[in-house]
């Protein structure tokens, strides 16, 4: 089982089906939503079935897993974040994430993103992290930027998004630099 990885202000931990009330408040909400795979805003019943596979998702065993993780600040869930075993030779896995809007403007989301990063990197020996997301995603391509990830690609119409051809940006980071990065004062 996953130990939970904690911050100055948040633990990422498993998501359990406890957690449902705090993750139904962000995946109900279409400004969330919008760039998120799927049918727009989510029903009660579509953010348990939700829930109930995160809550699968504990641990990174063997390649194609997914390590699914609840953001915890004083006692509720922000967002969640994750990491997707991509490769194993290659030591390569994609980051993902969601997060309330309620919660934005305190940094609790680059914070949450560094913490899973960090230990991509240092607890599971990751080489390579990617991101991805919608061109005009500017929040996450910004959040992806302040991390130190660089972004690689732009994918033209690389994917179907709500009936569309839409263009994709691709964000990574190597062990080394995030290692030199956060070794570096930032002030």
């Amino acid at each position: 089982m996953f130990t939970a990885i904690r911050t100055r202000r948040l633990a990422l931990r498993p998501v359990t089906m406890g957690d449902l009330d705090d993750v139904h408040a962000f995946q109900r909400r279409p400004d969330v939503c919008r760039w998120m795979l799927g049918n727009g805003p989510r029903s009660r019943e579509q953010s348990r079935e939700s829930v109930a596979a995160m809550s699968r998702e504990d641990g990174l065993r063997v390649e194609g897993d997914v390590l699914t993780l609840a953001a915890e600040v004083d006692g509720r869930v922000t967002g969640t974040v994750e990491l997707v075993w991509r490769s194993q030779a290659d030591r390569t896995a994609e980051i993902g994430y969601v997060f309330n809007p309620e919660f934005s403007g305190r940094g609790l989301a680059t914070e949450a993103v560094a913490a899973l990063l960090g230990w991509g990197f240092d607890e599971f020996g990751l080489h390579r992290v990617y991101g991805r997301c919608h061109a005009s995603n500017e929040a996450s391509a910004r959040l992806m930027t302040r991390l130190g990830m660089r972004c690689e690609a732009r994918h033209v119409e690389s994917y179907l998004f709500r009936g569309e051809w839409a263009d994709r940006l691709v964000f990574a980071v190597l062990a080394r630099e995030w290692l030199s990065r956060s070794a570096t004062p930032r002030g």
